[in-house]
């Protein structure tokens, strides 16, 4: 991870519960696989503080099974699409680059980012907010609502939606199928004018990382789609002055117009899609072209939604430092 100021303090332990959120086998609902991700720091940091010089970690796999993966293609993966683009000399074991796997530094690089925001006022939560068709409660949109939510094992804030998507995921393990959902990650405290118009707002580099994460298939701000259903006097934020400044009264916008914060809290959704490793026979070819049947062998988690949490969550906090810092060094620079 590069660009982090030098001098800023690193909690080595808050990190170390960050990676553990997103960690396999932590409980029922997640894959039997076991893997500490403990990440071992090489460079960037001495005696607890950023050195200014990239800050490089080393996850190591511990509880790998390079067997588990076959010859033929797995619905649902990049299987297919890596067989097109490197004619079958990818190496696909584990999934290759396009495991889910990669999702451990992204939090470890999140990680970093939520903590360096934390000192500059600013708090960056996740939460489950739909697994299986069921919908989360809505909270306010604060950033003790929203820390609340985040801080349980099980990442809901309502405690009968949360028995209710467990059970459908234990419904889908027993069927050897799996189920998908939504995250939804807020970041609060972030000042007014950061992001830039077209190529670098806030919207359009948050969606890019996000859609380089495994299995989301959709993002949104604010209101999101339900916004296409509105008329504009709903969908708008009338504006106000608060406590001396210039707030709006509601924020479907989800804290960004035109690529830029207004200051508002900044709130994104991303769809997971159902882990595509399901033991359920699924028709599919093999790299030779023959069809054939496929059961997934291996460990694989029936939901992928709350390990997800945390990755989503790590997102945010990367896209909001990186506008943060750039915004900084436009002022050292006189711009804006």
């Amino acid at each position: 991870m590069d660009g982090l100021p030098a001098g800023e303090v690193v909690d080595v332990d808050a990190l170390a519960r960050d990676m553990a959120r997103r960690a396999p086998g932590r409980d029922a609902f997640s894959t039997d696989r076991r893997e500490t991700d403990a990440v071992e720091i090489l460079s960037g940091l001495h005696e607890g503080r950023t050195t200014g010089a990239p800050v490089c970690g080393v996850i190591c796999n511990q509880d790998a099974r390079s067997g588990d993966y076959g010859q033929a293609l797995r619905p649902g993966h990049a299987d297919w699409t890596a067989l097109l683009k490197y004619r079958g000399h990818a190496d696909m074991r584990g999934g290759g680059h396009f495991s889910g796997r990669l999702t451990a530094p992204l939090v470890f690089a999140g990680a970093l980012a939520r903590q360096t925001l934390a000192r500059r006022g600013v708090r960056v939560h996740a939460k489950i907010a739909a697994i299986g068709g069921v919908a989360d409660a809505e909270i306010p949109c604060t950033p003790d609502a929203y820390g609340a939510a985040a801080a349980l094992a099980f990442p809901v804030s309502d405690a009968a939606a949360a028995a209710a998507m467990q059970q459908r995921i234990r419904d889908a393990r027993a069927d050897g199928d799996s189920v998908g959902g939504v995250v939804e990650a807020a970041a609060f405290g972030l000042p007014g004018g950061l992001g830039e118009p077209f190529f670098a707002s806030v919207e359009s580099t948050l969606a890019a990382l996000l859609f380089s994460v495994p299995a989301v298939k959709g993002v949104e701000f604010g209101g999101g789609f339900r916004l296409a259903d509105m008329r504009g006097s709903e969908a708008n934020d009338a504006l106000c002055v608060r406590d001396g400044r210039i707030a709006a009264v509601s924020n479907h916008n989800g804290g960004l117009l035109g690529g830029i914060t207004n200051g508002m809290p900044v709130v994104v959704r991303a769809a997971v899609k159902p882990t595509p490793s399901i033991a359920r026979a699924q028709q599919t070819v093999d790299a030779a072209g023959v069809q054939t049947a496929l059961s997934v062998r291996g460990r694989h988690d029936p939901c992928i939604v709350p390990r997800a949490v945390p990755v989503v969550e790590a997102c945010l906090a990367l896209c909001a430092l990186d506008a943060w810092l750039t915004a900084g060094r436009g002022a050292e620079r006189g711009e804006g």
